[in-house]
């Protein structure tokens, strides 16, 4: 398994030769926020196997992001989310609830509960948001966006990886929001091998003042000192937007025993 962390809730997991790209964010601005890090490359959004929407706020379902895609590929999403993707050129789209899943080749991905507020807009039809299960002979779990809650503990008997968002773009973070140290305390519960941070480092309004900006990134950093206290058998491996980790069954159950 290979998962390249491209920056806020994006990220390309690679299992049993799929190509699995989550809450496609690949532009330089998303309203006011500016993206402080280097545009994704091509590679990363071409020749996907699958897309998969945690939920329809504009920073995870992001309408010019996904026009940069192959309109053949399959797109996985929330309820009250198909129509708008439809009117983008794609064909395949399943609109899901937990507990639901769909195999893409070798890979089975199922749709998890996540606590998170869910309207895109005011107007907007309720939908529901979502985290995601990639589960080949390796399993990753792809949290979204979402706050702590108790199923954590039974999404995955073998997990090894969990992607768990720790910061966001504001000074403050909701309540339906992980921050480092409820992102720790969901580890406890998940008992993965891998935790990989993510949603930090990559959108920032740019009216904060640059104290704020070096705040956002010492989230990671905080997760992994939580982590460390509260989750000692994971291991906590922190990308840059852009890099990779790579992780084989052998040394995902070491970490787990």
């Amino acid at each position: 398994m290979a998962a390249t962390f491209v920056g806020h809730s994006t990220v390309l997991i690679e299992v049993d030769g799929a190509r699995i790209l989550s809450d496609p964010l690949l532009r330089l601005r998303v309203g006011a926020l500016i993206r402080h890090s280097p545009p994704p490359p091509a590679n990363v959004y071409r020749d996907l196997d699958a897309v998969v929407i945690s939920h329809a706020h504009l920073d995870h379902l992001d309408v010019p992001s996904l026009r940069l895609i192959d309109k053949d590929t399959p797109v996985l999403a929330p309820r009250a989310t198909k129509r708008l993707i439809k009117r983008l050129g794609f064909a395949d789209v399943t609109e899901m609830e937990a507990g639901e899943s769909r195999d893409i080749g070798r890979v089975r991905l199922t749709a998890t509960p996540a606590v998170h507020g869910i309207t895109r807009h005011p107007m907007a039809t309720p939908g529901n948001s979502l985290g995601y299960l990639v589960q080949g002979r390796l399993t990753a779990y792809f949290a979204g966006d979402t706050g702590l809650f108790d199923e954590m503990a039974g999404l995955s008997a073998d997990l090894d990886l969990a992607l768990l968002p720790v910061g966001g773009w504001g000074p403050r973070l909701p309540e339906d929001h992980l921050n480092p140290l409820t992102a720790a305390k969901a580890l406890r519960l998940l008992r993965p091998a891998v935790a990989v941070p993510i949603h930090w480092g990559t959108l920032y309004p740019p009216w904060l003042p640059p104290a704020f900006n070096a705040r956002f990134g010492r989230w990671p950093v905080a997760f992994t000192r939580y982590a460390a206290h509260l989750a000692p058998g994971v291991e906590v491996r922190v990308l840059a937007p852009g890099e990779t980790t790579r992780i084989d069954a052998a040394r995902a159950q070491e970490a787990v025993t």
